[in-house]
């Protein structure tokens, strides 16, 4: 599984296992975004220093809620002049995700534990 963050043209930030869907030429035709939910940060991108401790600290918070929540499909082909960019997400945050998306034991896929809607996790 090739878990990335992909940052859309819209802005929205969509976790989900990735794969690249090439052409003969090799050429990428579409990416594919397998189980995608929408990350958006909750906590605000201040940094805060402590005064008596001197170390810079954030708590960072985000939730993760369905990727077009209509549909039904689990793979959805994205175009790939609608990505700004794809990196590798934090690892808790990624940590997170696989949890959910997979059984502890196979690590396949668990349908029977999506991410509820709008779910918030903590650094």
């Amino acid at each position: 599984m090739t878990v990335k963050l992909a940052l859309l043209k819209s802005g929205e930030q969509v976790i989900s296992d990735v794969k690249e869907l090439v052409d003969e030429n090799q050429k990428v035709v579409s990416l594919v975004f397998s189980n995608p939910y929408a990350v958006q940060l909750l906590t605000p991108e201040l940094l805060y220093e402590d005064v008596s401790t001197g170390l810079d600290e954030v708590n960072h918070r985000v939730s993760f809620s369905p990727w077009i929540p209509l549909s039904v499909d689990k793979t959805i082909p994205v175009a790939p002049d609608w990505i700004v960019s794809i990196v590798e997400p934090n690892e808790w945050i990624k940590s997170s995700y696989l949890k959910k998306m997979s059984n502890d034991v196979e690590g396949q896929v668990n349908e029977d534990l999506p991410i509820s809607p709008s779910e918030v996790i903590s650094e």
